[in-house]
């Protein structure tokens, strides 16, 4: 199949060794007269004038970089078509932006459309840590983005360039999105095709588990105490985070692969949200705010679950059956023992209640419990567009 949109991640190699090493053949005075050009534009970083000398040798040439040659294999080949439409998501460096730059403006004088530059966040080389929680993650987010965007059909994914670990994301996302996945090693001559394989992941997993990632996913830099999701956790879930001590405390945040996931089976979700929720409820039924133990100092609860009752097509009636003035928690929704249970909190204390809804199996109650938590990220989710 030929591509009409090439997602391509970027690399350095068109600046070190390639670029670095005809800059000292400049200076050493024994640089090829071909080159001279190309080699004088790098050493006074004037980048437009790289990619014009760029463009004026073949792109299968070695001191081009990995993208050039990459993209020139892909299209011989028929994986892709002739002017595709380019993506080139790069890393949060001067590097990184300067060579996308390159790239971009190579591409657009090869008549490509769209040609566009996507800056990674955290996706850099100065503090592992951060590359590996966040960076990884992002470049996950940021693709999925574009695939959701411009069509599963219409997508592949150039995984040539960077850092090593883009490489495995790159042929991980591509399995889960049902993409194929591009790769050319710079000694090999052919480009090696990583098609999707016929696997199926687990969506009920995924709505089971939708208000931890959720909540993990909208974190930003914030951790999240792991003793939140303690009377809920599955072991399943151990893939899909990291575990962070600090002072003691156990925190989590999304690792790379539950990034993946959540992207993954969210867009599914979406797509088959119509077969997979609960018929509308035919009356609603006011709030129920137990009487015991309620200091009735909250009426932002009632209006919660108000907002609840009235924006969920397929919810009844909520009731709170708990309150606990010093446990700070995290807004969501889970199932527990069967029944679906809204957890509210403004960071101080936490009110839990239980949520009727016209669910009549555990396959609707889950879908249910996923629905209610991406109505939390998006109050539009149920509205039908205009």
């Amino acid at each position: 199949m030929s591509h009409p949109i090439l997602i391509c991640t970027v690399g350095t190699s068109l600046f070190r060794p390639n670029l670095e090493c005809l800059k000292s053949q400049l200076d050493q005075g024994r640089v090829e007269p071909a080159r001279e050009q190309l080699a004088k534009a790098y050493s006074q970083s004037n980048w437009s004038a790289v990619a014009a000398e760029l463009a004026k040798l073949p792109a299968t040439d070695r001191i081009c970089g990995a993208e050039i040659n990459s993209i020139a294999g892909m299209i011989d080949k028929g994986y892709a078509e002739p002017q595709c439409g380019l993506f080139f998501l790069h890393s949060q460096t001067k590097q990184g932006r300067d060579i996308a730059a390159i790239l971009k403006q190579y591409y657009v004088g090869r008549g490509h459309q769209p040609v566009e530059l996507i800056e990674v966040a955290d996706l850099q080389d100065a503090d592992p840590k951060r590359f590996r929680s966040k960076g990884l993650r992002n470049l996950s987010r940021e693709i999925a983005k574009i695939v959701r965007e411009r069509s599963p059909a219409a997508c592949a994914i150039n995984a040539t360039g960077g850092y090593k670990a883009q490489i495995a994301i790159g042929v991980v996302l591509g399995q889960a999105l049902g993409l194929t996945v591009y790769y050319k090693h710079e000694q090999f001559d052919e480009v090696i095709a990583f098609p999707p394989l016929p696997v199926a992941l687990d969506l009920e997993l995924w709505m089971q588990a939708s208000g931890l990632l959720a909540n993990l996913a909208s974190a930003g830099n914030e951790l999240v105490p792991a003793e939140c999701y303690k009377e809920e956790w599955d072991e399943r879930y151990e893939s899909l985070v990291e575990r962070v001590q600090i002072d003691g405390r156990e925190y989590l945040e999304l690792s790379p692969t539950g990034q993946i996931f959540h992207e993954t089976f969210r867009d599914r979700f979406r797509g088959a949200a119509d077969l997979l929720f609960p018929p509308p409820a035919p009356a609603k039924r006011d709030p129920r705010v137990e009487q015991a133990g309620w200091p009735g100092k909250h009426p932002e609860v009632k209006r919660f679950m108000e907002r609840v009752t009235r924006e969920v097509p397929f919810v009844v009636q909520c009731a709170t059956f708990y309150f606990d003035p010093k446990l700070p928690e995290q807004t969501r929704f889970l199932l527990s023992r069967d029944e679906i249970v809204g957890r509210f909190s403004d960071g101080r204390y936490c009110v839990k209640f239980r949520v009727e809804t016209t669910a009549q199996t555990k396959g609707q109650r889950q879908a249910a419990v996923a629905a209610l938590n991406e109505w939390l990220q998006n109050p539009n989710f149920f509205r039908t567009p205009q």
